[in-house]
C-alpha cells in the first residue's frame, strides 16, 4: 500500500524559505513520479514541481521556477522541495502526491493516484 506523508509546513516571512519533505514507501518499481501540488483558499489545486524517480526528470510551475527546487534521497525515499524567496501568493496547502505510472501531469492533479494529508505554508509579515 503506497503511503506519502508530508513536514515542514509553516509560518515564514515573505522572503524566506522552508523545505517540505514527503516520505514515499509501497511502490512496487522505481518508474514513478512524486509531484508537489499546492491549493489555497478558493482556488484549484496547481501542480507546482515533479521528480520522476527513475529517469532524474523534474519539472516546475512557471511561478516558482528559480525559487523552488525538488530533490530526492532514494537511501530514505523523501523526496524534498526546497522553498526560497516565498512570496505570500506561495500561501497555501501543500501536498505529495504519488503516480505508479510515470507518466503523470503536473499539469492534471487527477494524474496522480496517491495523496499525503497536506501541510500548510504561510508567507506573512
Amino acid at each position: 500500500q503506497v503511503q506519502l506523508v508530508e513536514s515542514g509546513g509553516g509560518l515564514v516571512q515573505p522572503g524566506g524559505s522552508l523545505r517540505l519533505s514527503c516520505v514515499a514507501s509501497g511502490f512496487t518499481s522505481d518508474n514513478y513520479n512524486i509531484g508537489w501540488f499546492r491549493q489555497a483558499p478558493g482556488k484549484e489545486r496547481e501542480g507546482v514541481s515533479y521528480i520522476s524517480v527513475g529517469r532524474w526528470i523534474k519539472d516546475y510551475k512557471v511561478s516558482v521556477e528559480g525559487r523552488f527546487t525538488i530533490s530526492r534521497d532514494n537511501v530514505k525515499n523523501t523526496v524534498y522541495l526546497q522553498m526560497n524567496s516565498l512570496k505570500p501568493e506561495d500561501t497555501a496547502v501543500y501536498y505529495c502526491a504519488g503516480d505508479p505510472t510515470g507518466r503523470g501531469r503536473l499539469a492534471s492533479p487527477s494524474t496522480y493516484s496517491y495523496w499525503g494529508q497536506g501541510t500548510q505554508v504561510t508567507v506573512s509579515s
